[in-house]
């Protein structure tokens, strides 16, 4: 157990889950759309609805997709700071069934891409974001992470797989999706440090792969 696990993360309050966990959710949300939103629709699920404003988590999430860490004395004022730089920021409540009662969906829109993403406030600051374009994924924030849709054809995982070894990246958790054979597929990489530009770009032009995106931890 480490010092964070104990005393919890360093942030502006009142509530590591409801505020700390909710600005990280939205921050991976931001670097996973690839650019400033446009518009953000948060629907809130179970404690978020119902006790989050009092917790200043509508503050948090909109600070994590203006790209503000928790300990930013600017999350307070998140919301004018939205209005400031032309982000609509829309709040419903929403049910998402049997999952973690702090968990959010979020839908952000830019000018060339639209994401939905939805994940979960663990409790301590903790996150883990699971589902990305109805695609199972797993980020958890505490590790660079690559995130790769492509399309469903024999080999591909084994590419991008050969691609990080050749550049001494090390895979710590690997997850892949499709939504049906031979269409389109998500696969996400906990790695220990980030892929090197050149062949993140050369992945990023492979004929199969559609876009890339590469997370920076979100829990220092």
């Amino acid at each position: 157990m480490g010092l964070l696990d104990m005393i919890g993360p360093v942030m502006v309050g009142p509530s590591s889950s409801h505020t700390a966990g909710a600005c990280r959710l939205a921050l991976i949300a931001r670097y996973l759309l690839g650019e400033v939103p446009k518009r953000v629709e948060f629907g809130l699920h179970g404690s978020f609805a119902k006790t989050g404003r009092g917790h200043g988590t509508h503050l948090a999430l909109t600070a994590g997709v203006l790209g503000l860490k928790p300990d930013d004395e600017r999350l307070k004022e998140s919301l004018a700071l939205a209005e400031k730089e032309g982000v609509e920021v829309v709040f419903k409540e929403v049910e998402l069934g049997d999952v973690h009662p702090n968990t959010v969906r979020m839908v952000l829109e830019g000018e060339k891409e639209r994401i939905v993403v939805t994940g979960s406030s663990l409790g301590g600051g903790l996150v883990r974001v699971f589902d990305l374009d109805g695609f199972e994924v797993r980020l958890t924030g505490q590790a660079p992470t690559l995130v790769v849709k492509n399309v469903d054809t024999p080999g591909v995982v084994a590419r991008v797989a050969r691609i990080l070894a050749d550049d001494e990246v090390n895979i710590a958790y690997l997850t892949v999706s499709r939504k049906k054979k031979g269409g389109e597929a998500m696969m996400s990489l906990e790695v220990d440090r980030p892929l090197s530009e050149v062949p993140l770009k050369y992945l990023e032009y492979l004929s199969y792969i559609l876009w890339v995106r590469q997370i920076p931890p979100v829990m220092e």
